[in-house]
This record gives structure tokens, C-alpha cells and sequence, in this order.
């Protein structure tokens, strides 16, 4: 059975430490992962999505995050997701061997998400979360989709995200969570068709 990991000698994990004047943030993250996770942010839910995001990517994350909460979660969420990315980017480096794209449609009872993504080393971001006016547990919806927004332009990569159908404003945000991870899963896993090679025509993703 061929390999899930792309073949080259290279860990493909990545620690960081950042700290500003709003936040303190320390991150390891392992792409080759099982899905382990030991996440604290002091806001549960956005716990709850960087917990999906590991056990269903198969990446391992170990995050602990501070912040100035008492003016609002914005720069928490934005500061998490923004680590998260940069790390994101640093582990995979070259990209070499990988698939590059993945996508996922991911049900959550009555709510239906897409993903698909580009690991493109150019990040966009189209996030359709229908979360905008929505408290989602102990986040403001606008905040779900700044998340994913900032984690696609630090990570480098195309993401589109779209609610395709729900009424729990906990599944859509839960399910899209879902979704990014099985779409990280497939891009990032070895393409046994080409798994020394860099998956571009310009024979490049760094620029």
C-alpha cells in the first residue's frame, strides 16, 4: 500500500511563538500527525474548531493562546488563526510530493459545508459562513469567518468555504471546521503518482 506521506526525508512540522501587545501565542504543529490536540484559548468554542481541525486533518496541534478578551475576542480568534497559518505554511515548505488540492463535503444533521482548497502558495480567501449577524456559542459569527479568512492568506492558500445548507449557527461553523480539515487531509497527503515533484509548472509554490 503506497505511502500517505510524500517521499522526502523532510519533518513537516513547525513551532512559533508570537507576541504582541494584544496577544501571546505558542503553537507546535505536526502535518504527519494522528489527529492529537491539546488546545487552550480560553474561549471554548474556538477550542472546539481548532480541535476539529487537528483530529480530522490528522494534524497534531499543541496551541496555548492569551489575549486581551476583555475588549472582545477579535484579536484572539484573528491572532490564532494567523499562527495557525504561518505555521501551516513553515511545515510544508516546498510542498514536494503532495496532491496540492483537496476539497470536502461534510454533513452535520441538518447542515451541508464545502470546502475546496489550493495549497498554491497564494492565499485567497471566498468564505460564504451565512454566520455574520449569528452569536456561535461563545464566538460573534463574523469572527468564524475572519478565522478562516486569516488562516488561508498566512497559510498561502486558496480556500473557498461555503454553508450549502443549515439553521445551527454550532453545526455550520463545526462542519466547515470539519470540512477544511478532511480538504487539508487530502492535499497534503503523498501523490504516488508523482511524489518527488513539485506540484506547479513553474516548479515552484514560494513565489
Amino acid at each position: 500500500m503506497p505511502s500517505k506521506k510524500p517521499a522526502t526525508t523532510r519533518i513537516r512540522t513547525a513551532t512559533i511563538e508570537r507576541k504582541t501587545g494584544e496577544t501571546e501565542i505558542a503553537l507546535t504543529l505536526d502535518l504527519d500527525g494522528t489527529g492529537v490536540y491539546d488546545v487552550d484559548t480560553g474561549n471554548g468554542f474556538l477550542d472546539h474548531m481548532v480541535s476539529q481541525i487537528s483530529r480530522h486533518g490528522l494534524i497534531d496541534i499543541n496551541l496555548k493562546a492569551k489575549g486581551d478578551v476583555h475588549v472582545g475576542w477579535h484579536h484572539l480568534v484573528e491572532d490564532v488563526a494567523i499562527t495557525l497559518g504561518r505555521a501551516f505554511n513553515e511545515a510544508l515548505g516546498d510542498a514536494r510530493g503532495i496532491r496540492r488540492m483537496g476539497h470536502a463535503i461534510v454533513p452535520l444533521d441538518e447542515t451541508l459545508a464545502m470546502v475546496s482548497l489550493d495549497c498554491s502558495g497564494r492565499g485567497y480567501a471566498v468564505i460564504m459562513t451565512t454566520l455574520d449577524d449569528t452569536m456561535v456559542e461563545t464566538l460573534p459569527g463574523a469572527l468564524i469567518k475572519h478565522f478562516f479568512e486569516s488562516f488561508a492568506l498566512e497559510g498561502k492558500i486558496n480556500l473557498h468555504a461555503q454553508i450549502m445548507t443549515g439553521v445551527s449557527p454550532h453545526h455550520k461553523a463545526e462542519a466547515l471546521c470539519k470540512a477544511l480539515a478532511r480538504s487539508l487531509r487530502d492535499a497534503l497527503e503523498a501523490d504516488p503518482r508523482a511524489p518527488s515533484s513539485i506540484p506547479s509548472t513553474k516548479g515552484t509554490l514560494n513565489g
